[in-house]
């Protein structure tokens, strides 16, 4: 219980592997997070974008219903 288990070695191997060989920088990799967090970003806001596009005519169409009952409450002609 002591001792550290083969598992052990081999994690703290990939981290150091992770960390400072090769072709995997921590840099390179934090710089690809940082891009994929963006990219996710910038689809939310396309979307919800996309959502609002969507909703404007059914609020206009709620904002004209709405001025022609007030009219017929008021008791003008439509």
């Amino acid at each position: 219980m002591g001792g550290l288990s083969i598992w052990h070695w081999i994690i703290v191997g990939a981290v150091v592997f992770i960390l400072f060989g090769g072709k995997f920088k921590l840099s390179d990799v934090m710089g690809d997070v940082a891009k994929g967090i963006k990219a996710f970003k910038k689809g939310m806001s396309e979307d919800d974008a996309a959502a609002d596009d969507a909703k404007k005519p059914l609020e206009g169409q709620t904002s004209e219903r709405r001025a022609l009952e007030s009219d017929k409450a008021d008791g003008k002609k439509v």
